[in-house]
């Protein structure tokens, strides 16, 4: 007669054997999430490259908005004021500007001018929606 009994396989499976979390250091969140912002819709692609999920690279675009990525906090960048805004002497005319212009140069390579006497409330409105991703 046959023997009909069932034994199961069991396997044991340890923490040891598992993958564990990977540990990103800030410099690598930063340079991840810069190059997340070059071009257009590059964060999926950025993403999949890097073997990150989409969702922990949107938590670090944020943080690193908010300044909360890697202790970076807000910077200072330097600030030179011409007498006239470039390009103004060659067309041989001026600008009803009141004051004059002040051109500011983000990180990101977009360039914002606005009047010197600019509401400081105003320009910190406007700072992040210009610098945003």
């Amino acid at each position: 007669m046959a023997d009909l009994t069932f034994e199961p396989e069991i396997e044991v499976l340890s923490a040891a054997d598992g993958v564990r979390r990977r540990y990103w250091s800030d410099d690598d969140k930063l340079r991840i999430v810069e190059e997340s912002f070059l071009g257009h819709r590059q964060a999926s692609a950025t993403a999949r490259r890097h073997g990150v999920s989409r969702s922990l690279l949107t938590t670090w675009r944020r943080q690193y908005r908010e300044g909360e990525l890697g202790g970076v906090g807000p910077a200072f960048t330097p600030l030179a004021l011409a007498a006239e805004p470039r390009g103004a002497a060659a067309e041989g005319s001026h600008s009803p500007v009141s004051q004059g212009t002040m051109e500011i140069v983000l990180v990101n390579g977009r360039r914002l001018v606005v009047p010197v006497d600019v509401v400081p409330e105003t320009l910190a409105r406007l700072l992040p929606v210009v610098d945003g991703p």
